[in-house]
């Protein structure tokens, strides 16, 4: 099954609430719209108050393994949740794959996540490597385009 292109994501954790703000507003200053943006991070009312101020909108609270009670919102979310709308019982390991990432990848961003990271992404073929740059730049871990789906 190969995915579409405008679901093409660019991920990376930072490792604490203070770097994924100035991560996030890197991505802003380079044009990214906050529709472009999907976040995952283990549940407090600071992060559920950082989600909400980028986004307009108030996140979803998940259960998953490793992670622990969580937020997520964006894109990315929606295609990690697939058509099960299994999220919470695969975890971020098993559903990364989702979004055209390896195994390994997924239990990376799961394991960084789960230790209070904020894994930030960004969606859309005709960015994802500017967004990737970007994340780089600004210190996220393990950033990577999720792109192998359907093309090995």
């Amino acid at each position: 099954m190969s995915q579409p292109e405008q679901n093409l994501f660019s991920v990376g954790v930072f490792k604490d609430l203070a770097w994924a703000e100035r991560g996030v507003e890197a991505l802003k200053a380079q044009g990214f719209d906050p529709g472009m943006l999907s976040f995952v991070a283990r549940q407090t009312p600071e992060v559920s108050a950082f989600v909400e101020r980028v986004t307009g909108s108030v996140p979803d609270v998940l259960d998953l393994p490793v992670v622990g009670v969580a937020v997520g919102l964006g894109e990315l979310v929606a295609v990690l949740q697939g058509p099960s709308k299994d999220l919470g019982r695969v975890g971020l390991a098993g559903a990364m794959r989702r979004a055209g990432f390896q195994p390994h990848d997924g239990l990376i961003y799961e394991t960084l996540t789960g230790k209070g990271g904020i894994l930030v992404a960004a969606h859309g073929a005709p960015r994802v490597a500017d967004a990737l740059s970007v994340l780089l730049n600004q210190g996220a871990g393990n950033a990577a385009i999720g792109a192998w789906t359907g093309r090995v």
